[in-house]
Parts: structure tokens; sequence; C-alpha cells
């Protein structure tokens, strides 16, 4: 089945043309049709399978529709989401994909001033992406009312779950309005989520694809044993063996970002860091410079593991293993997304081995071991830039002591034999 197929506004369907968009994928398929419907939607899928489209195409069909003959003023739509990172990226495909529509999409979170914010509220807009704690300082402030919305999208919620935003979503129900569509849609599937889903959801239509091999077969993913103090060495490797490639780099605390970003600087590598100390400004900066290729290496923090599309990663680096399972799928999920193909290498030091344990036991098989011969290690240090003592340097220091020596002042052969006597 095609785009072109689906009952829906021709405006949506130049859109998805100019994107080259033809055939919608498995949760697309099977998502667009009870959603266009009415029905609710309990959706579980992988990382990078197009689950922002899957809803975002229904959506803005029946918002258009209907603006095309009521013209009530108020939110109609509103999408829940973690990060601010994830608000932006839904907002943009809002925006792309009704362009030619009257549909009107914006969103708030914080860690910016909410001025510009109140007053694109005040204009008036149809879809509301938001997280959860800005979202509640402009309700209660009385620049978000929620009376008037019909449909209900959580993206991401095991997510939600995670960062313990179950208590605000809960409370975000006393706002809305009891009647209306909710959409529910998470890569991950467990007690907690069916619990929270079920209580939201009327009947819902229940969407899960999910094939047994969690990460999506467009990525080739390996693990190297390599030491902690190492692997620096190995990931300026990786860099230099892929020069031009877009490398997205997770690390396990803010500090070690900054660590790996101040030891490829030492080695001639420029990087951006993306991590929670990191003001909005500072972090959206880090981030688009990256995605213009401004910037080829991008070191993050688990922050940007969960739901960021950013085109074209050609390699993924677990610099340090993620301690939640289920997060190296999110993080290898960056590269081979959608039709594209990409790479994962994680690095493993002895102490995280129990770590990669839990890992393989969440994927339900081993990861496939990139092999290092001795010689190859050993090369790696000695060979990378960090590890080469500075030529330059040592000729300038050897330079220097000639020079003193040349300017000290000589003892003529008569004093030397003064003080011999």
């Amino acid at each position: 089945m095609k785009f072109d197929d689906y009952s829906i506004n021709p405006a949506i369907k130049k859109a998805l043309d100019k994107l080259d968009f033809k055939k919608p994928t498995d949760i697309q398929f099977k998502a667009i049709p009870p959603i266009l419907k009415g029905e609710d939607v309990l959706a579980i899928a992988q990382t990078g399978t197009g689950k922002t489209a899957a809803f975002a195409i229904p959506v803005l069909h029946k918002l258009h529709e209907r603006k095309q003959y009521a013209r009530e003023d108020g939110i109609k739509c509103l999408v829940m989401v973690p990060t601010r990172e994830l608000a932006i990226q839904i907002t943009e495909v809002f925006q792309t994909l009704g362009k030619h529509t009257r549909v009107k999409t914006f969103s708030v979170f914080g860690g910016v001033e909410q001025g510009p914010q109140i007053a694109k509220l005040e204009d008036g807009i149809d879809i509301l992406v938001a997280t959860p704690g800005r979202m509640f300082d402009l309700v209660s402030q009385g620049y978000i009312r929620l009376e008037r919305v019909e449909i209900l999208i959580l993206d991401e919620a095991d997510h939600m779950l995670d960062l313990g935003f179950i208590r605000d979503i809960r409370d975000l129900m006393k706002f809305l309005p009891r009647k209306r569509q909710t959409l529910f849609f998470s890569a991950t599937i467990n007690e907690h989520i069916k619990d929270l889903a079920y209580s939201l959801v009327s009947k819902p239509i229940r969407i899960q694809v999910s094939p047994k091999d969690p990460v999506a077969k467009n990525v080739d993913h390996s693990v190297a044993y390599v030491g902690m103090d190492d692997k620096r060495f190995f990931l300026e490797r990786v860099v230099q063996e892929n020069a031009g490639s877009k490398i997205l780099v997770f690390v396990r605390t803010k500090v070690r970002a900054e660590r790996v970003h101040e030891a490829m600087k030492r080695v001639g590598i420029v990087t951006e860091t993306l991590h929670g100390d990191k003001d909005q400004k500072e972090r959206l900066t880090s981030l688009n410079r990256f995605k213009k290729g401004d910037v080829k290496v991008l070191v993050a923090t688990d922050v940007s593991s969960r739901g960021i599309d950013i085109p074209s990663v050609e390699y993924v680096v677990n610099y340090d293993l993620p301690e939640v399972p289920e997060n190296y799928v999110h993080r290898v999920g960056r590269t081979g997304r959608g039709t594209h193909k990409g790479k994962s290498v994680s690095f493993c030091s002895p102490e995280e081995k129990p770590i990669l344990d839990e890992i393989e036991k969440f994927l339900g098989k081993p990861i496939k071991v990139l092999e290092i011969a001795k010689d190859d290690y050993s090369a790696t240090i000695d060979f990378s830039s960090e590890a080469k003592p500075d030529v330059m340097a040592l000729m300038r220091e050897h330079e220097a002591k000639l020079d003193s020596m040349k300017k000290a002042p000589k003892v003529s052969n008569a004093n030397k034999k003064k003080k011999k006597k």
C-alpha cells in the first residue's frame, strides 16, 4: 500500500511527496487507519520505525479537515514528551508534514524564557507539543487551556515513567475532557506501562511491531573489549578511520562527556557535547551543528538517545555501556534509521562486563565481538596523536639547549690551568 491510497487530505500527500515518502512503515501502516477512525491506540514499536509520522499524519488530516468548516479557538491536540529535544523534533515533523495545511503546531519546554512562548500561544495554535514541567507552569498561569483538547498523545511513554513523570501524567487528566482520543506510543512494554496505558485509554487498538531482535536489522552492532583508560585511543581510531562520517558517542555522565571532549581536542578532533549541564540554547546549538554536519562528532549522555532523529548518523559509539539495558537499543537506534544502514561499536572494559551481560540478557542473544589482536591493540595506542611525542617541541627544546651552551662564558686555557693548581 502507498500513501496515495490513503484517504488523507491532498495537502498532506503533497508534503509526503516532497519528502519522498512513498510507502508507510509497518507502524504507520497499522496505526494510521484506526487513528483516522478516532479510536484509542496503544502502540509499541522499536526506535527508528517512523512512530512520529504514524500519529502526525492522521492527526494533521483530522484537524485540517475540520478547520475547513469550523474555526473554533483552542488547542485541539496535546502531545506530551519527556525531553526538550524530542519536543522540538516532533514539532518539526508536524510543521513539515502540515506545511500546506491550516494546522498550527507549537512546542513549549523549560530551559528558555517563557515570554516568547506565551506570545505564540496567545496567537492561537492547534497542536501543542510539551514537556510536563513548562506545560504545568503555563497551565497554572492561565496561558494554556486544555478543555478543548480532542486528542492526547503520549510519546516515549516508557521514558516518561523512567524520569518520574507518572504523577504529572495523572495530574494532567484533571485538565482534559473525558471524551477524547488517546494515543499511547512507547518503544518498550512492561507492567507499569500497561497499567498506565489502560488507565488512560478506552478499548484501545493494540499495535505491536517488535521483531525478535530489538535492534533494527539495518544496524551492524558489535562490542570491543577495551581497557577503561584506553578508550580514548580507540575512539580516536574510529573517528580517523571514518573521516567525514557523523559519529554519535555516548558516555555515562556529564563529566565524562567533557573529559572525552577534551581528550579528542588534544588529538585535533573537533567535537560538540550534549548533556544536562548545558542550558537549552547551548544544547540546541550543539545539536544543530551536528545535524548540519558542521561538527562530525557529538559526545552525549542518554539525554539524546531517546527519540531524537538526527539525519545520517553513520556510526554510534558506546564509549561507556549504558547501565539500563533498554538504553542500549535506544542508543544504537540513532543510526540505521528508516532504510539507511548504520554501524555501532561498544567499548567494554573489564569492570563493565556485568553490564554487558545484562544487555545481552535483554537482547536475548550475545553481541558480536570485534576481536582486537594484541599487536593491533598496542598499535592503536602507539599511533595515537596523544601518545606520540611532540617532535617540534623536542626540536625546539634541543635548539634552546644548544643556544644556551653557545651563550655560556668560555673559560680560557690559562684559567683552566689555574683552577687545576
